[in-house]
């Protein structure tokens, strides 16, 4: 049965990540993501219904404008998938609950903060906080419980105190994002926070040992790491804390 529900999910979703590209490239600039309609963003010619079907548009396009041929980047098939899949995978995993729910609105936030973060280095307070407060109210409707707001808190103070001490790499939307990895995964948001930091390592040593010191000053986006941390702890966080616990 999850997984009919995980397939009757799977299209709405995909309409849903297609709406994340827009608050992707819009919000980070301060424009409505309302209005007007999307539009290219080099040649301005607004966007026909048949060429903004998710993925499959760009698949047809080859990834350009049809007006001025102008390339579409691959974030925008990326983030439509990407939050499909994850969004089937939480109905798939959890059944039609609010634990489900709270996954779906989960995992679509850690798309689109990964997308602004790599593209702007920004973390926008506009998604991940009123995600948090999502998140946090369909865990309690799921489970009514401290430990949701507790492990956000905790993670946010965590981060906090490491943006404090090493402020030129951890910044202030780290934190918040902690907060929402706290409220979404609960008890395994140790196991979010670590295997992000263990993630963002791979980038770093590639980035040393091509550059030596001089990649101290480089900086890498640091979201999408903690993102699939917290996507390995909403996933399989309990079964890896408690085979490691026994």
């Amino acid at each position: 049965m999850n997984l009919a529900y995980a397939a009757l999910a799977f299209v709405p979703a995909l309409a849903v990540g297609s709406f994340l590209n827009v608050v992707a490239s819009r919000l980070p600039l301060g424009r409505s993501i309302s209005k007007p309609r999307s539009a290219c963003m080099h040649c301005g010619a607004e966007i026909r219904a048949r060429d903004n079907i998710p993925v499959v548009s760009w698949l047809l396009l080859r990834g350009r404008c049809r007006d001025c041929g102008a390339r579409i980047g691959w974030r925008y098939p990326a983030v439509e998938l990407a939050t499909a899949l994850l969004v089937a995978a939480c109905f798939a995993e959890f059944g039609l609950t609010f634990h489900a729910f709270a996954g779906a609105v989960f995992c679509a936030a850690l798309v689109v903060i990964s997308a602004t973060d790599i593209e702007r280095r920004i973390v926008p307070n506009l998604v991940v906080l009123p995600a948090a407060v999502v998140v946090l109210a369909l865990m309690e409707a799921w489970k009514l419980s401290i430990e949701w707001p507790a492990a956000g808190l905790g993670a946010a103070l965590f981060l906090f105190l490491a943006a404090l001490a090493y402020p030129a790499g951890m910044g202030m939307g780290d934190v918040k994002l902690a907060l929402l990895l706290g409220v979404g995964t609960g008890k395994a948001v140790p196991l979010a926070l670590f295997a992000g930091m263990i993630f963002a390592l791979v980038p770093s040593a590639v980035l040393f040992a091509r550059h030596g010191r001089a990649a101290r000053k480089m900086k890498i986006p640091f979201a999408p790491f903690l993102a699939l941390g917290g996507l390995l702890a909403l996933f399989a966080g309990h079964d890896i804390i408690h085979w490691y616990l026994h």
